[in-house]
């Protein structure tokens, strides 16, 4: 399928660059909304892109003068302005930024400075003591402890960025002049997973630059938008969106939780936002459980009816028709990206009926991110949409229905790991990353991704399960949270498995609905729900084997299932 460019977007070499235009572009416009809370008292402090710019070359000034050029600086904290200025100035003035997850356990933590071997890290109050027992056990090579706000017995941010303002302002360039090599490593992202399995992912500015290009030209951002930073910034499609809304002269606000979610949206009127399933699919359950309590379920299907036939016709009356159910997601939501793991496609359908263009996309750490996607005229729903435009796929080793592993060439692939040449060869060959993801790709250039490598359930007639398309069945079960399928072995024939699942109850659901059910009783109800998808499966992929739970799933931080921890935990106590 030939690709298209639906929109003007301006290619730049680096973040540099790319910052430097959006200051002179959009210089008066809100880049940052920063909510400052005092006892009782809520403040908001616009932060335009002329600030910001400003602010970098500050803080930049300042880091230089303490010696931190071509030194790796390591960021702990939460989505705030102080994470964006801490990042945004190591990229515009070479150093190395290395975006640590805040939720790791200390000895992660304290493994990822030392694998990283960070000079210096740049952390939130809020981990003030998990930053200060790793000063204090000496197992990394930091040097410079900085706090993101004002505590007693460190450097603060705040003292650097004021300092270093007087520094710029007595003439001193030495930063902002500082020329950037585009292609040599600037940012070292762990992935996900354990210590010992995580890899360090070696990323150059030009990584970035040209994904970020990438996506501008088929996705609509305007300056008017409000975005939402949900996720976490030291996750790539955090950190690389956040940057795209820089580019594109948007304005970001910064949430106070995830429970504060439908607050927040209408506090700040927010139209655009990327995030992951698991949030998008929750915030879609509660529109639903407001239709339903309502009592509107029957209307709202019928208004869907309606104006699916008149789009027929190029009339929209989508906004008008929900505009009650737009208000509860503050009214301005009409655009959002899902990345990170499969989404319903249930959930992106009905979203789109509403009037909210929602859009899947695809990537990994190791493409910055984003390989594939849908956008406004290219949307099946299911698929992770078509490649992007300076992205090039082929699919290897095919089976009979198409699918094989997916691999990709283009800008936005790795420099490779960190230190970690096997790996970097096991997966990086002639120029195509292979991504261990297992996809086919349609009549229409569609790409769909049927599970990882890894994950595949192989019987032992040989047939192939993919466990995400049955999970995503299961899940829109009322009574179900999550879901894991998995091979459970057989012990009359320890060549074949038996294909199980472990789900995880809604005791919300539960309590509300089935209050007088036992847990018995509960995992019988849902057993009858699974017969019925099993019914609508051929009968090699049909599940024979239940587990409950009101315990959830072993996940990483960014929230995906770790199977074989899980795997481990089933067999010790099922076997």
């Amino acid at each position: 399928m030939e690709r298209e460019r639906y929109f003007e977007a301006t290619e730049f070499e680096n973040i540099k660059e790319l910052i430097y235009h959006s200051a002179e572009v959009f210089a008066e416009h809100t880049a940052f909304i920063i909510k400052h809370k005092q006892e009782k008292q809520v403040t908001y402090e616009n932060k335009t892109y002329q600030q910001l710019l400003y602010e970098i070359n500050s803080l930049g000034s300042r880091f230089y003068e303490l010696g931190y050029q071509e030194k790796r600086i390591a960021i702990v904290g939460r989505n705030r302005y102080e994470w964006v200025l801490t990042h945004l100035t190591n990229l515009l003035g070479g150093m190395v930024s290395i975006p640590l997850d805040k939720e790791l356990q200390i000895e992660e933590l304290e493994s990822c400075l030392a694998r990283s071997k960070a000079d210096v890290v740049v952390f939130d109050e809020k981990y003030i003591e998990m930053i200060t027992q790793i000063q204090q056990r000496k197992q990394t090579q930091l040097s410079d402890y900085i706090c993101m706000t004002k505590q007693e017995g460190y450097v603060a941010l705040p003292d650097l960025l004021e300092e270093g303002k007087k520094i710029l302002e007595a003439g001193n360039r030495a930063y902002p002049d500082a020329k950037i090599d585009s292609y040599k490593m600037n940012i070292l992202l762990f992935t996900s997973g354990t210590t010992s399995k995580s890899k360090a992912v070696m990323l150059s500015q030009n990584n970035l630059a040209s994904n970020i290009y990438a996506m501008l030209l088929v996705e609509k951002f305007v300056v008017e938008d409000i975005n939402l930073a949900f996720l976490p910034m030291h996750h790539i499609f955090g950190s690389t969106g956040m940057i795209v809304m820089l580019a594109a002269g948007v304005t970001t606000a910064f949430p106070d939780g995830l429970r504060y979610i439908a607050q927040n949206l209408k506090e700040y009127k927010v139209s655009v936002f990327f995030g992951v399933p698991l949030l998008i699919e929750a915030i879609y359950k509660k529109i639903e459980e407001g239709i339903a309590k309502q009592g509107k379920t029957k209307i709202v299907a019928i208004a869907k009816k309606v104006s699916h036939f008149l789009l027929k016709f190029h009339i929209d009356i989508r906004r008008k028709l929900f505009k009650s159910i737009l208000e509860e997601l503050g009214g301005n939501m009409r655009f959002v990206i899902s990345g990170g793991a499969p989404l319903d496609k249930k959930v992106a359908q009905g979203m789109n009926e509403l009037g909210i263009q929602l859009i899947q996309g695809y990537g990994l750490t190791e493409t910055s991110p984003v390989i594939a996607a849908e956008n406004d005229r290219k949307v099946r729903y299911g698929s992770i949409g078509i490649p992007m435009d300076n992205v090039e796929i082929e699919i290897v080793d095919k089976n009979e229905d198409g699918v094989g592993e997916l691999c990709v060439k283009g800008p936005n692939v790795m420099l490779g790991y960190y230190e970690n040449e096997e790996e970097t060869n096991r997966v990086l060959k002639d120029g195509w990353f292979y991504t261990g993801d297992l996809a086919y790709q349609d009549k229409d250039g569609y790409l769909f991704i049927t599970g990882r490598k890894k994950d595949v359930i192989v019987l032992k007639n040989g047939k192939k399960v993919f466990p995400d398309e049955l999970e995503i069945l299961i899940n829109r079960i009322e009574l179900v949270q999550e879901s894991m399928v998995f091979g459970m072995p057989l012990d009359n024939d320890k060549n074949d498995v038996k294909l199980s699942v472990k789900v995880v109850y809604d005791k919300e659901v539960a309590k509300e609905k089935y209050a007088n059910c036992t847990e018995d009783d509960i995992k019988q109800i849902i057993w009858e729900e699974i017969k019925k998808i099993n019914k609508t499966l051929p009968p090699y992929k049909y599940m024979k084997h239940l587990i409950v739970t009101d315990q959830e799933l072993i996940k990483t931080t960014t929230q995906k299932v770790k199977r074989n921890e899980e795997m481990k935990q089933i067999l010790r106590t099922n076997m």
